[in-house]
């Protein structure tokens, strides 16, 4: 089966990262620095992605490497992208809410995914032509296959972002609140979650505003394998960096309309 090798390396990869975080998930002694860009990072992100690197140069030594922590390039050919703990700031609170997610690109695009989420007992992973997965609960439980919601109406769509505040800075505010009014119900799940549920069927819409490559590329294919469409929020690559929207092909077309609809113009008034 085509991927099979690289699959099973990076499930073995995610068994790696999860002994690191595991052990540093709420340790008292966890260390925690400020990047320039204000967001944080800790001892157990950079562990992670070292023995991440480390374990890849070894078993892929013609492979690029790109990681949110050490940096890197996608190459034409074949690039692993990393990031060792989405949802750090959950992860540094003691919230259970994060993952590692590892993902390989071949020609600029995601071939493989795994997100694993020790805390929660999940791990989703797909592979092109493989479908999409997940196993919650010890390391012998049965994987499900997943697929995404049937629903095709925004009237019935349960849709999730991860932060309003973002939508101010990088988008509009406007439009997704457009877009959640348009829909039965909307809650914040964030981060890498709202795509898995998405892939899972349990939620219809994950849309946020910016995502960095790292943070949507692992989750890009577990939608699409699922039978889900992931974008940015103008339709193309989400690793573009402006935003990400998953959803099952006929939601992913109306959420797109409603996001990009220019709101009305106010009525003309004499008075004015």
């Amino acid at each position: 089966m085509p991927h099979h090798a690289d699959l099973e390396l990076a499930l073995r990869l995610g068994d790696l990262s999860d002994d690191i975080t595991g052990r540093r998930f709420q340790a008292r002694d966890l260390r925690i620095q400020e990047k320039p860009d204000r967001t944080p990072v800790t001892d157990a992100d950079n562990a992670v992605e070292k023995a991440v690197r480390e374990a890849l140069s070894a078993a892929r030594p013609d492979d690029a490497f790109a990681g949110e922590e050490t940096g890197g390039t996608v190459t034409a050919g074949r690039t692993w992208m990393v990031d060792p703990i989405d949802g750090t700031k959950n992860f540094l609170r003691g919230i259970p809410v994060w993952a590692t997610l590892i993902a390989l690109l071949e020609d600029g695009r995601p071939t493989v995914g795994v997100i694993s989420a020790p805390a929660l007992h999940s791990r989703w992973w797909a592979a092109a032509g493989h479908g999409a997965w997940l196993r919650r609960g010890p390391a012998g439980s049965v994987p499900l296959p997943l697929r995404v919601s049937g629903n095709t109406r925004l009237a019935d769509a349960y849709l999730s972002t991860t932060s309003t505040r973002t939508w101010d800075v990088f988008h509009s505010r406007e439009a997704y609140l457009r877009l959640a009014e348009a829909c039965w119900e909307d809650r914040a799940f964030g981060d890498f979650l709202q795509h898995c549920m998405v892939a899972e069927g349990t939620l219809d819409i994950a849309a946020e505003p910016v995502v960095n490559p790292w943070d949507i590329t692992a989750v890009q294919i577990l939608v699409e394998e699922a039978g889900g469409v992931c974008t940015d929020l103008l339709g193309v690559s989400p690793q573009s960096g402006t935003g990400a929207l998953s959803a099952n092909p006929r939601l992913h077309r109306l959420a797109l309309k409603a996001l990009s609809e220019s709101p009305p113009e106010p009525p003309f008034s004499k008075g004015s």
